[in-house]
């Protein structure tokens, strides 16, 4: 009985485990944060701050920067006026989640989809913690939802009620899904939704990158910040030792032979340049990357985080 438990804990989430997460959170923080040292999961560029909200416009002053004069008024009373702005109080935290089909996958530890929704629900919980709001982006093949930032305990709380009511989770392992919609589809309408100023933290393996996608991201992190949150399987990475692996996506069937050494060095190179993609357009865009296996400790990974990197 505790075996089955123990399983379904693995593949699926529920509610009182998101919610204990809490505590978890609560109990990390009152350890040192990890030294720099230990911090190889971590890449991280100059951040961006708050986002700043506009506060009022009054008269022209000398000496204030004319990229903030408000032209609408200043042509409607025929005298220079300036926009003022202050830091938000509340900073927008925006979780995109990914539930695309590859997430449901792991040969160790939880499923991506079940580390990712760990991760997001901590993401949550530190939210709350700093006073800001938080909203979710949803996202599978079939669909996405959108949840607008909210403050409080009860906007964390949504947060981890779409997670577990999200379709994904009982989709039929066969059910058939359209190949051409790709992940950059999905990041067009992120973008949108993102609210400048806020943080966002995309929490995937991605799969399907490309030259598309990066286009889309770029053009998020111009008004956002961003962190990308890179799920994987161990197994991904490199595969187990020499043997002959039977290996299944719930309908078609494969043998993996790990005996040929040229199929294990492509193989385990095809992932290192993937991350290296990864690490190379957060160096590029100002972007944090933090890297996060299945088999890991999902608080262990934003710790990380949040204690610098590279």
């Amino acid at each position: 009985m505790k075996q089955a438990s123990d399983m379904n804990s693995r593949t699926s989430i529920t509610l009182p485990q998101l919610i204990a997460l809490r505590e978890q959170l609560e109990a990390s923080s009152r350890r040192p944060a990890l030294s720099r040292a230990r911090q190889s999961g971590t890449y991280r560029s100059a951040q961006r701050g708050r986002g700043m909200e506009f506060a009022e416009v009054r008269s022209y002053q000398q000496g204030d920067d004319i990229r903030t004069i408000d032209w609408r008024v200043t042509a409607r009373t025929g005298k220079p006026h300036t926009k003022l702005f202050q830091e938000e109080r509340e900073r927008p935290v925006l979780v995109a989640l990914d539930y695309r089909r590859p997430m449901f996958f792991a040969t160790r530890g939880h499923f991506k989809a079940v580390q990712a929704s760990h991760l997001a629900a901590l993401i949550g919980w530190q939210a709350l913690k700093d006073g800001d709001r938080i909203g979710a982006f949803l996202f599978s093949e079939e669909r996405h939802v959108e949840l607008r930032p909210q403050s409080g305990k009860r906007g964390v709380l949504r947060l981890l009620q779409q997670m577990v009511n999200a379709p994904a989770w009982q989709r039929p392992a066969h059910q058939p899904f359209d190949p051409q919609h790709r992940l950059y589809h999905t990041l067009i309408r992120l973008r949108r939704v993102a609210r400048p100023g806020s943080l966002v933290s995309l929490i995937s393996d991605f799969s399907q990158w490309d030259a598309q996608v990066e286009e889309q991201l770029t053009l998020l992190t111009r008004h956002c910040q961003l962190r990308l949150i890179f799920c994987f399987d161990p197994m991904e990475a490199q595969l187990p030792q020499a043997g002959y692996y039977p290996v299944s996506d719930g309908n078609a069937h494969a043998l993996i032979n790990s005996t040929d050494q040229h199929f294990c060095n492509t193989y385990q190179q095809r992932f290192n340049r993937h991350l290296a993609t990864l690490k190379h357009f957060c160096q590029q865009h100002q972007a944090t990357l933090l890297v996060c296996a299945t088999s890991d400790e999902p608080n262990q990974c934003l710790r990380q985080g949040a204690a610098g990197g590279l």
